[in-house]
């Protein structure tokens, strides 16, 4: 594995360091044209100061914003005098400061080798970033994790003692962006996590305009031909509920969401108040599976089955209502990213449509 000093400089090596991929330029799917955490800017990834992180750190934190912004390598200047004329003096990149809460910030990007991303396991070309403290301290940790094996491996990562309060959340959002980004977190800039993309399976629908259980149910069943509708259990409403005989069951119900994965309730179904929202939830066979890092092989097969499910009655939600598809950690979803989950299914995939 690259060593750390490899990354970022020798002031970060203890702090988090996120690796991830850059992504290439989107093709006009969802999230061109939102509003970003530091203003109008630049419509493309690739061309705004730190990539798409801002925009993945505002769905997680209030008040993102760059303290300092990174600054790209240019050729500088020319050198004064006539024995120099032609050269031009050297201008290195600075990397930014983006503001994650009140307390933490990533510092970054530091651009990866090839060598470097090869030996993380990550795809190249890369960034690296330094998630601490702005004041430089180092944040109280709690007591040793009851149990070592989560489902985001945060816990494995922390065995001596675990994060808590802010640090917790920020390391559950880097994880979150390494999922995201086929990515990796070096947890104190030492333990590798690597939390599997395909493990991201739930969507929320963001809807245009409201949507009656009615219309889900015709939605749903164009994928799934034997879902019916039923009461929400324990609450007002009804939720379309698609059974199938090996794969668990897909529940499609609307409700209401806040945007902000920390504050969400754990029954998605039942969220905030701050707009209507449609949840696509993955029930599989043995539910304590979504707990561990590793699953069983079934399923695996059953989770990229219903992932893909998911990503076609998601896609075909928006065609007819129009808004917006965040994936379960709060994450904007483009159609580019959904026609990769359409196309991931395991073979067999339509075997009980």
């Amino acid at each position: 594995m690259a060593s750390v000093p490899a990354l970022v400089p020798a002031e970060h090596t203890s702090d988090h360091v996120l690796v991830v991929p850059r992504r290439p330029d989107d093709d006009g799917g969802a999230g061109h044209d939102r509003p970003r955490p530091d203003g109008p800017g630049h419509d493309r990834p690739g061309d705004r100061p730190g990539g798409d992180l801002p925009e993945l750190a505002a769905a997680w934190f209030d008040d993102v914003a760059w303290l300092a912004e990174p600054s790209a390598a240019a050729p500088g200047r020319p050198a004064g005098g006539a024995r120099f004329h032609g050269v031009r003096a050297a201008v290195r990149s600075a990397p930014g400061v983006l503001r994650l809460g009140a307390e933490h910030r990533a510092t970054g990007p530091f651009p990866l080798d090839p060598a470097a991303a090869a030996a993380l396991g990550t795809a190249a070309p890369a960034d690296a970033w330094a998630l601490g403290r702005g004041d430089g301290a180092l944040d109280v940790r709690g007591a040793r994790p009851a149990v070592h094996d989560d489902h985001d491996g945060i816990a494995l990562a922390f065995a001596a003692a675990m994060p808590v309060g802010e640090e917790l959340r920020v390391v559950r959002w880097a994880v979150a962006v390494a999922r995201r980004a086929a990515g990796v977190l070096l947890a104190d800039g030492r333990q590798a996590v690597r939390p599997d993309p395909g493990a991201a399976v739930d969507l929320t629908v963001r809807p245009a305009r409201p949507v009656h259980a009615e219309e889900l149910l015709e939605v749903v069943r164009a994928v799934v031909a034997t879902a019916r509708l039923e009461a929400v259990p324990g609450g007002p409403g009804h939720q379309v509920l698609a059974r199938t005989p090996y794969d668990g069951d897909l529940v499609v119900a609307p409700g209401a969401t806040t945007g902000r994965p920390w504050s969400l309730p754990t029954d998605r179904g039942q969220g905030g108040s701050d707009g209507a929202a449609v949840h696509l939830v993955w029930r599989p066979p043995d539910p304590y599976e979504l707990q561990v890092f590793e699953p069983s092989g079934l399923h695996l097969i059953a989770r990229d089955r219903a992932r893909a499910l998911l990503a076609r009655a998601a896609t075909l939600l928006r065609g007819r209502a129009g808004g917006v598809v965040v994936d379960d950690a709060g994450f904007e979803v483009s159609e580019r990213d959904l026609e990769l989950r359409r196309a991931a299914a395991s073979p067999g995939a339509r075997a009980w449509v």
